[in-house]
């Protein structure tokens, strides 16, 4: 159930090998015992001090009481710890978004323990970087490059893709600010009479995204080359993708969360360079660290 199998698909299997009749609902019910374990998860106490946090959320289809299906999001939060270790820090169910919602969620975090992030890096969600602005008052909100460039590639033909990509790192992997917007500029003087969308959201965009520049390069490349998000997502579609609608809400948490723990098996060692980014940190943020981390 863990690795991705749907309760049919184990009913078949055991069907086929055992001759054994077992049904769905059973399967489902024998699976809840990973309940309890998921909600005592989701409120364990957290390190005070997280470097990076990512926030991304995965839409989900959820059957209601009333058997309407409805879209969800699963919204998780991934920090990089002072040891440069990756780590799930909680998952949130919602089915609408908003400046209420993401207080809500950092609340938590808060109550857990999390009292401090360096850097918080967003997809751009709604009311999101005023309610960390809220919660966590000196945290520097960076939107993912990740997301920033596959949002301005759905706009593009595939024979452009890689040129329009190229260009694009241009501008994020500049040496200064400067350079950076000169880069936009030039991006925008070559592609914006056939894609005039791109430059102009990563204008409207601009002040979340040149947080990168008030950094230097071991906590940029920190920041935007860890793919955390990437992977996680990549082995939660994996294991969900026999998936198609959810029964209730516990269902879609009980399987995020054993998605979850099969992807961080593999999250043993520090990201590249971490101790490079963790000496800037140190200086940059010297008041704010831990004292045996100082």
């Amino acid at each position: 159930y863990a690795k991705g199998m749907s309760t049919r698909d184990i009913e078949e299997l055991l069907k086929q090998l055992y001759d054994i009749e077992v049904s769905p609902t059973l399967i489902s019910a024998v699976t809840d015992a990973v309940d309890e374990e998921v909600t005592a998860w989701r409120s364990r106490p957290l390190d005070a001090v997280w470097p990076i946090v990512y926030f991304d959320g995965i839409v989900m289809h959820v059957r209601g009481a009333n058997s309407r299906v409805s879209q969800h999001t699963v919204y998780v939060a991934i920090g990089v710890n002072l040891e440069g270790r990756k780590e799930l820090l909680g998952l949130w169910l919602a089915e609408s978004e908003g400046a209420k919602f993401w207080l809500s969620v950092l609340t938590d975090m808060k109550n857990r323990g999390l009292n401090d992030i360096f850097v918080a890096c967003i997809d751009g969600l709604t009311g999101f970087a005023d309610a960390i602005h809220t919660a966590y008052e000196n945290t520097k909100v960076q939107l993912c490059v990740v997301h920033l460039v596959r949002a301005a590639l759905r706009y593009v033909i595939d024979k452009d893709s890689k040129t329009v990509a190229r260009d694009l790192k241009k501008i994020y992997n500049a040496a200064t600010l400067a350079e950076a917007e000169t880069s936009l500029h030039e991006f925008a003087s070559v592609w914006d009479e056939k894609y005039p969308t791109i430059s102009k959201s990563w204008r409207a965009k601009w002040p979340d995204i040149i947080t990168l520049f008030d950094f230097p390069w071991p906590i940029r490349k920190a920041i935007s080359t860890t793919n955390a998000i990437e992977s996680v997502n990549s082995v939660i579609r994996k294991l969900t993708r026999n998936r198609k609608i959810y029964p209730n809400e516990s269902s879609v948490l009980k399987i995020m969360y054993m998605a979850i723990r099969e992807a961080s098996k593999k999250w043993t060692m520090p990201i590249r360079n971490w101790k490079l980014a963790l000496n800037h940190f140190a200086i940059l943020f010297e008041d704010r660290l831990p004292t045996n981390q100082s």
